[in-house]
């Protein structure tokens, strides 16, 4: 749920590890990315609390007005002087984020946390893999899909709409990582990921508005609400920021890697949401589908 939903590849394509980092520097920021990334799932576990009061697009709406407020103060976008070949990828990567948030926490809903967010992140496994038509990549794939069919096990009772919305998710997520590259070329900074939630804030304002017209928002709800935006948006892209500065991609990318496991043991202490067997095998293939896909790439010359 990176970047705004937790990352699997850098949230921005001009941070790059380090040359030379040694171990002993390797360490802190491998303890920030997964810090980063369990603060994510947190806040999706505290977000999913806050459902029955004002439902997954209410926390939605208040997560991206958070991110929006922190992000947009920090970049101080220059928005008079952009163009539109700067403007179309800001407006494409903010209905990215309202489309990916959404149909994740509802996803959340239905299906909860382990399987809605192991479904989301087939969205960066797939673009690590479209690239190559190697074999090791082909038997990553196949891997990855016996993976989630030993996760769902479909069947008569499976709640396929909640599927279905963490797969679109997962799609979200993997053009999420394509459009980035495309804002981070052409803006420096945080002045696209900035402008893309100012603008994603502004288009579910009319469900905040809603939900106070409704009397929804209680002093609990609120706080949930906030939490969700900072630990599951702002943390971990601060959190992404700063260790990518230490840690190698290669690594970064195994270490993303626990991001279903995370969801799973998150809502297991803070929901209640027990797995079966079959899901636990499930996710653990699918992790090591990542792993698989992300130690198999060349290592890079830059």
């Amino acid at each position: 749920m990176t970047a705004q939903t937790g990352v699997a590849p850098s949230p921005d394509p001009q941070v790059r590890a380090l040359p030379g980092t040694s171990g002993r520097r390797t360490w802190p920021g491998v303890l920030t990315a997964l810090g980063g990334a369990g603060g994510n799932q947190v806040g999706a576990a505290i977000g999913a609390q806050a459902f029955a009061a004002i439902g997954p697009a209410g926390v939605v709406a208040t997560r991206q007005l958070v991110a929006a407020a922190v992000l947009l103060p920090v970049a101080r976008p220059r928005v008079r002087s952009l163009t539109w070949s700067q403007w179309w990828p800001v407006l494409l990567l903010a209905l990215i984020f309202a489309t990916m948030n959404l149909t994740l926490y509802s996803a959340v809903d239905r299906v909860g946390l382990a399987l809605a967010v192991t479904l989301e992140f087939l969205g960066p496994l797939g673009v690590a893999l479209v690239a190559s038509r190697s074999r090791r990549d082909l038997l990553t794939a196949a891997v990855a899909a016996v993976g989630v069919y030993v996760l769902v096990l479909p069947g008569p009772a499976s709640d396929l709409v909640g599927i279905a919305l963490g797969l679109v998710a997962g799609a979200c997520w993997a053009g999420y990582i394509v459009v980035n590259r495309v804002v981070g070329a052409r803006l420096t900074g945080l002045q696209g990921p900035a402008l893309a939630s100012g603008f994603c804030a502004l288009g579910f304002l009319p469900v905040l508005l809603l939900g106070t017209a409704a009397g929804s928002w209680s002093a609990a709800t609120v706080v949930r609400s906030i939490a969700t935006g900072l630990l599951s948006s702002v943390v971990p892209y601060a959190a992404d920021l700063t260790a990518l500065r230490t840690v190698p991609p290669r690594l970064f990318g195994v270490l993303a890697s626990s991001q279903p496991v995370l969801a799973a043991i998150t809502g297991l202490l803070l929901l209640g949401q027990r797995l079966d067997v079959h899901e636990w095998a499930g996710i653990a293939i699918v992790v090591l589908a990542n792993v698989l896909a992300v130690t198999g790439r060349p290592t890079p010359t830059r």
